[in-house]
């Protein structure tokens, strides 16, 4: 089995390492060359997009949104045109779910296969392995694919049909934005009311209020790092299409909406680059008073 890997960003290269490490034949694509050469380095191949569309029996992707997805796959001689029957596509973007059951219908004219798969985690569980995946496809298909998602991931979990998988990273991105802003308002709560964020942070985070989310990111609003994981920027997007898909099935996201402009303002600010946990900075900014020691 070959494997075609195209999107080598801050996610993509250590997932393509990790398959790598993992003993698979693996053919990848980069828009910049060093994070290929960089593969390369490690056993992989290098390959242009009909290459990999060629020779591949699977084909991932991991890029920034639907537009580029779409355009890796259905564009004027795009991948799907070349792609071998049977073959399998697994998307594993964080792209509006409406646009994965588009790409899956067109590739079913061809006989190809696909499962929308995004992750969680960010780059440190990118690096070990140990990303969430959320996967939206045929039984059969993800049974197939299962084995080489739980060499970059520890949960692989099937959510449904096409779409759900990207339906359901939706709904962690609510999460996950929602629990940072909430934390940044805690935290900066208790630094206006003289008691330590840090011993607060320690005190809470054993209990009904702690979380993944708050062990992750607590201790970077305390140091003041805001050095990227996940990028505000890519966050706004997912909310974006949390938004476009919440208004399209007529769902009530109105936290959604407030944690979104909380995240416009710091891209307007020059903090689209930063990490979200830079959500804290919007707070600093109000009031003058700093989080972190």
């Amino acid at each position: 089995m070959k494997i075609g890997f195209i999107g080598l960003g801050i996610m993509g290269k250590p997932m393509a390492k990790n398959l790598v490490k993992a003993g698979y034949s693996l053919m990848v694509n980069n828009l910049t060359p060093a994070p290929v050469e960089e593969l390369v380095a490690c056993g992989a191949e290098a390959g242009t997009q009909r290459e990999i569309a060629e020779q591949c029996d699977i084909i991932m992707t991991m890029v920034p949104n639907s537009p580029q997805v779409k355009e890796i796959m259905l564009g004027e001689d795009g991948v799907g045109a070349h792609m071998k029957e049977g073959s399998i596509f697994v998307d594993m973007s964080s792209i509006n779910p409406v646009a994965s059951k588009e790409i899956a219908a067109e590739l079913a004219k061809r006989n190809i296969e696909m499962l929308d798969a995004p992750v969680s985690g960010g780059e440190p569980k990118a690096i070990d392995g140990t990303l969430s995946f959320m996967v939206g496809g045929k039984q059969e298909v993800f049974d197939t694919c299962k084995p080489i998602l739980e060499k970059m991931g520890a949960s692989v979990i099937r959510c449904g049909d096409v779409g759900a998988g990207n339906t359901t990273k939706l709904a962690n991105q609510i999460i996950v934005a929602c629990n940072i802003q909430a934390l940044s308002e805690a935290l900066m709560l208790a630094k206006m009311a003289d008691v330590d964020p840090e011993l607060v942070f320690a005190a809470i985070k054993g209990g009904l209020a702690g979380s993944t989310v708050m062990n992750a990111k607590a201790p970077m609003m305390l140091e003041g790092n805001d050095k990227p994981g996940f990028r505000i920027d890519l966050h706004i997007k997912d909310l974006n299409n949390a938004l476009e898909c919440a208004h399209t099935v007529g769902s009530p996201v109105p936290m959604t909406a407030a944690v979104q402009e909380v995240l416009q303002w710091m891209h307007a600010h020059e903090g689209g680059t930063k990490d979200h946990s830079a959500i804290v900075q919007y707070y600093e900014y109000l009031t003058g008073v700093k989080v972190a020691k």
